[in-house]
Order: structure tokens, then C-alpha cells, then sequence
């Protein structure tokens, strides 16, 4: 018996000896694959808008890869790396969506609730309509895309939002906004009975990430980059009512992928999180050429390069939108993207479930979303055909 094992063991050490520099070969070519895809895809977008630095990462087949350019800052001639922090702007809102459904998850609050239920001193104005979903979808019926440049403190953002009145019926129409979202970060905070911050950076732990920040501590600035302007000036974000809730994440691309694998479910987390995560990919409306969860947005995948970018340059306008009833359980066949922009930065993910493969483009440059769509599904189509 003792031979027949040796004899075993010997045979399974050769077939092991023997498929180990197969499996190198192979996660070489994936590499050199993934990166060429990236490479021709993102050389081009740099050089025509002039982006001082690019942080790229790539999951596939539960492998990550990490692609950098160029400078974290000019000035001082520092490179990219994995680990530098990028300001993710509306991206942002991806994880105060996923706060309110951790909320849910936990009984503080339902998305259906309105909004002056959990907010009493709007209560008579025209916010007893809205639902905390119309908040999170974009469908409160004319939100402006920012915060009016005149309300300055607390006292006069409650005063806004009192004499806010919709352009059309919740529901009815999707228009971008960041009041909107800033507001059901403001209500999740008040429920969950903390600072909106704190319990962004208590999720970041929970989900796994590591470096991602709503406030950079003082140790992690040098690792902060700097954005540059349209005039290529130096320029980070400074604070302003709701820029937590809608636009001030910082993180790095070691982080952003974590985020998509957790998203994607091939990275664990607690069971809690996982249903938080998951809530957020539902969809609930269709509009233009999208169809919109929670600050997320999805298409049937694969998807044609000219439906993708019509539907991630809808921010400008209101366009009509259609409830779906019953909302769209959480699917694998699609892709699900977000931009983000701020003066200095812009930022851009996608995933598709169903591939187990996703892409982080992080720039210390505003570029237009077109081009951050149309190098992602050059990349995406690339590694999936």
C-alpha cells in the first residue's frame, strides 16, 4: 500500500511539475494581453486631452492587473502608482446609495419612505412626494445639477430644498443632480444617527477598501495627487455643502477594483454588505438608452459602442423615464458604469457581472465622458471576445 501511495504521490508531483509553467505561460499571455488592450486604448485619450497621469486596474478571471501613467504631480515630477489617491467625484454617489441600502438592510429607513417623513422640516413642501428611491435614481422631477451657488450654509440649504419645486412628477423623468443624492446622504446619516463621513469611512472598512477616504488623513497626502485644471493649474477639491454625499471619495485603483470584485460577488464581505451591494444593482427605471438602479447605470451587455455613450452623456438634460414595475432584479448579463468628475480630476468604472471583468480608469484631468466610455468598451470587448 505504501508503494501504491508513493507511486500516487510521484505521479500528482510530475503532473504538477509539469502544469505549473503552463499556468505561468498562460497568466503571462493574460497579461501581455491586458495589457496591450489598455495600452491602445489609453495612450491615445492622454496624449489628445493632455491627462498628466493614469491609473488603470483590470480584473479578469479573478486576476488583477495594474497599468499607471505619467505624474501624480508635475511639480514635483511624483508617478502614478497603484496606490496613488485620485479624487473619484460622482462616483462618489455609488457609495452613499450603498449606504442608504446598508440603512435599509438594517431597518432605519425604506427606500419608498418620502422624503419629509425622515426630515420633518420639510414637511408641507414638495418634498412630501418624493421617495428616498426618486433620490437615489435621479427621478425627483428637477433637481438642477448643482446646489445653487447661493446657499452657503445649513440653515439656507433646509430653506432651499422648502421652496424647491418640481419641473415634472416624481418619477416621470430622470435629471442628474447632485442635490438629490446629497439630500439622501443627509437623511441615511440622520437615521443611521451619525456624521455622514464616519459612516462612509465605516463602510469603506466593511467593504475592504482600504485607502479610500471622504476627508484624506494627514499621513496619506503625499499620496494624494493633484488634479490639473483646464489650464493645466494645479487644483484639488475644496469643501462645499453636499460634496461628501455626492462627488468627495478619494481612492486609489488597488481599492476601486476591490470595489467592482465586491460588487461583481467574487470578493466577500459581510452578509449585511453583500445585500446592501447587491440592492443597489436593481433597476428601476428606463431612460434614453439606459436603464437606472441606484446611482448606477446598466445595459444589457454586450452593449453597442453608441447606446453606451448615449447614455453616459444624459447628465446636461432631463430625459423622460419609465418605472419598471416590478423593479429589475440584480443581473449578470449587463454592464453597470459610473463617471466622475471634479475641476481637476476625472474617473470612470465599469463591470460586467456575468465576465467577472472590470475596469478603473482614474485621471488627475477632467476629459470629456465620451472618451472614458469608449476606451473602457474598447478594453471590455477587447478581453471578452
Amino acid at each position: 500500500m505504501s508503494q501504491l501511495y508513493s507511486r500516487l504521490a510521484a505521479a500528482l508531483l510530475a503532473c504538477t511539475v509539469a502544469t505549473l509553467p503552463q499556468a505561468l505561460a498562460a497568466g503571462s499571455d493574460q497579461s501581455a494581453k491586458v495589457r496591450q488592450a489598455v495600452d491602445e486604448a489609453m495612450k491615445p485619450i492622454i496624449e489628445q486631452y493632455g491627462i498628466p497621469g493614469l491609473a488603470v486596474a483590470v480584473t479578469i478571471d479573478g486576476q488583477r492587473h495594474f497599468i499607471e501613467y505619467g505624474l501624480a504631480s508635475k511639480d514635483r515630477r511624483v508617478p502614478v502608482t497603484r496606490d496613488t489617491l485620485f479624487e473619484l467625484g460622482s462616483i462618489s454617489k455609488t457609495f452613499t446609495a450603498t449606504l442608504a441600502t446598508y440603512a435599509e438592510v438594517e431597518g432605519k429607513l425604506s427606500l419608498s419612505d418620502s422624503v419629509s417623513r425622515h426630515m420633518p422640516e420639510l414637511k408641507g413642501s414638495a418634498l412630501d412626494k418624493v421617495r428616498l428611491l426618486d433620490l437615489a435614481t435621479h427621478t425627483t422631477g428637477g433637481f438642477p445639477l448643482q446646489l445653487p451657488e447661493s446657499v452657503k450654509d445649513q440653515k439656507q440649504l433646509i430653506a432651499y430644498y422648502r421652496a424647491w419645486e418640481p419641473k415634472h412628477a416624481p418619477g416621470t423623468y430622470r435629471s442628474y443632480a447632485n442635490p438629490s443624492i446629497g439630500l439622501l446622504g443627509m437623511i441615511t446619516a440622520k437615521t443611521m444617527g451619525g456624521n455622514f463621513a464616519s459612516l462612509a469611512q465605516d463602510l469603506f472598512q466593511e467593504l475592504g477598501l482600504r485607502r479610500t477616504y471622504v476627508n484624506v488623513p494627514a499621513a496619506e497626502m503625499k499620496s494624494y495627487a493633484w488634479g490639473y485644471s483646464r489650464d493645466d493649474k494645479p487644483v484639488r477639491m475644496s469643501q462645499a455643502l453636499l460634496a461628501d454625499e455626492a462627488y468627495g471619495v478619494k481612492s486609489n485603483a488597488v481599492d476601486m477594483i476591490r470595489f467592482l470584485e465586491v460588487n461583481m460577488g467574487v470578493a466577500p464581505v459581510p452578509e449585511k454588505v453583500a445585500r446592501a451591494v447587491s440592492a443597489t444593482q436593481k433597476g428601476y427605471f428606463r431612460s434614453g438608452t439606459l436603464i437606472q438602479d441606484l446611482i448606477w447605470e446598466q445595459y444589457p451587455y454586450p452593449v453597442a459602442l453608441d447606446a453606451f455613450i448615449a447614455g453616459n452623456t444624459m447628465n446636461q438634460k432631463a430625459y423622460p423615464a419609465t418605472a419598471i414595475d416590478p423593479p429589475m432584479a440584480p443581473r449578470k448579463d449587463v454592464i453597470i458604469n459610473k463617471t466622475g468628475s471634479t475641476l481637476g480630476f476625472g474617473a470612470y468604472v465599469a463591470f460586467v457581472p456575468d465576465r467577472e471583468v472590470g475596469i478603473v480608469m482614474l485621471a488627475n484631468k477632467a476629459y470629456p465622458n465620451e472618451a472614458r466610455v469608449k476606451a473602457a468598451h474598447q478594453v471590455l470587448s477587447r478581453l471578452t471576445e
